[in-house]
């Protein structure tokens, strides 16, 4: 469906709940305004349909998890099947079969010829999972990650997200053996980048005065950075990333819980340079919408964990959750039969290229930018700084023509995109039309 909307956005349903909202949640989490949020009641593919009745255009995906689209028939039957024979397993002590069985699957995904993993519930619960490892690996627990960095809010994997708005209140508890290097766009940015992780792996990493530097055990990267404004480095930086950080001998941890699984047009990013990294976390879109992440790594470099012996040293509750477990084996079979990373990179490129089209003339858009199905629009000011706070506005006056958008980048100057592989042409011919709408009106104010 293209939007219907019936009632005013937001309507007096949702204005309710987010009074009721007040009244219960710790008011750092959901963002409420007069105009912002609607409160979901259904979805279905590409759409949304709120408390009131209307219906939208999702071009966030749900935070990127329904690249399936919402509601997949396929999935939706797995966890119904799943549901009635197994809700809860014990993960790590009896565990549910599924578990094995997605395991096996992951390990014929990963580019290595034996493939071990940690399942998780969350993006940051992999990458927790994945610094553990190169600690153990390496015997080092220094750290490079990138400026822009967005890896999760749990504490290990707050230490290597750069944002210092999530990171300041909670510093004196972090892990002080991280340095973040500049994240590239440029080549000239690419030979400034690759000099300092140089520099870092050679010297070692600060971790306060007084102390000697802690080696490096582990570089992190995402390959294209999401939550910054879906940032892209150029071609070859990843290549000579791993280059470098193998001739040290520490790891190369990729962060694809936003890119991996088809969303960038290609399976997993490393592909598309033909880079071997040591460890890969993805999340997001693996369970076909309910909870769960893997951390993936080679034998030898997981083998750095000591076996069993009746306590797991890193594990949870949930782990391997079976009917998580049962939708993800359905999500990877609807990703190949339905052939959704083709359908992401050929359905981004069109999107990128008429965007390109649609503001060429357009002064307050500074670059389109993006791979498959992970699409950046740059705003700007008048003077060519970051438009601070232009990708919200946009989002919510995009929501009151009923489409659902989101705000990233360091100062929320990006309009960031992110549809579920199955949106119809008609939806996107709807979304993009509208952003171009929105943002000329909002520019010409």
């Amino acid at each position: 469906m293209v939007p219907s909307l019936v009632a005013p956005t937001p309507g007096p349903r949702s204005r309710a709940l987010a009074d009721r909202l007040r009244l219960v949640e710790s008011r750092n989490v959901t963002y409420l305004s007069d105009d912002f949020p609607v409160f979901w009641e259904e979805a279905r593919g590409a759409n949304v349909r709120d408390v009131d009745g209307n219906v939208y255009v999702d071009f966030t995906g749900a935070f990127g998890v329904s690249f399936a689209g919402h509601r997949h028939a396929r999935i939706q039957r797995a966890l119904v099947e799943q549901s009635e024979r197994l809700v809860h397993g014990m993960g790590d002590v009896h565990p549910p079969a599924p578990k094995v069985q997605l395991l096996e699957r992951l390990s014929a995904l990963a580019p290595w010829e034996e493939t071990r993993t940690v399942l998780g519930s969350s993006g940051s619960e992999a990458m927790e999972a994945a610094l553990k490892t190169a600690e153990l690996s390496t015997g080092h627990c220094g750290v490079i990650a990138f400026e822009g960095a967005y890896h999760g809010l749990t504490l290990g994997s707050l230490a290597v997200t750069s944002r210092p708005d999530f990171r300041d209140p909670f510093r004196a508890r972090l892990h002080q053996g991280v340095s973040f290097a500049p994240y590239p766009q440029t080549e000239e940015e690419v030979r400034v980048a690759l000099a300092e992780v140089q520099r870092l792996l050679s010297d070692g990493v600060p971790v306060g005065e007084g102390h000697p530097n802690e080696p490096v055990g582990a570089v992190v990267v995402e390959p294209v950075q999401g939550r910054s404004g879906v940032r892209v480095p150029p071609p070859g930086f990843l290549a000579r990333l791993a280059e470098s950080t193998r001739a040290d001998g520490s790891l190369l941890i990729f962060d694809e819980i936003f890119t991996g699984l088809g969303r960038t047009g290609v399976v997993f990013e490393y592909e598309r340079e033909g880079v071997l990294p040591d460890l890969v976390c993805i999340g997001k879109a693996l369970g076909g919408g309910l909870p769960l992440s893997a951390c993936l790594g080679s034998r030898e470099v997981m083998d750095a964990w000591p076996e069993s012996g009746g306590e797991a040293l890193h594990t949870s509750t949930f782990l391997g959750h079976p009917v998580s477990c049962a939708t993800a084996l359905a999500f990877l079979d609807v990703l190949e039969e339905e052939q959704l990373v083709a359908r992401a990179r050929d359905l981004g490129e069109r999107m990128v290229d008429r965007l390109n089209e649609e503001f060429s003339t357009v002064t307050g858009v500074k670059q389109i930018r993006g791979r498959g199905l992970l699409i950046g629009i740059e705003l700007c000011s008048k003077d060519g700084g970051p438009a601070a706070g232009g990708g919200a506005r946009v989002a919510e006056a995009a929501l009151g023509r009923g489409l659902l958008v989101l705000p990233a980048g360091g100062q929320g100057e990006v309009v960031e995109i992110a549809p579920p592989a199955v949106t119809s042409d008609a939806q996107v011919d709807f979304g993009i039309t509208c952003l171009v709408q929105t943002i000329r009106e909002g520019v010409n104010r």
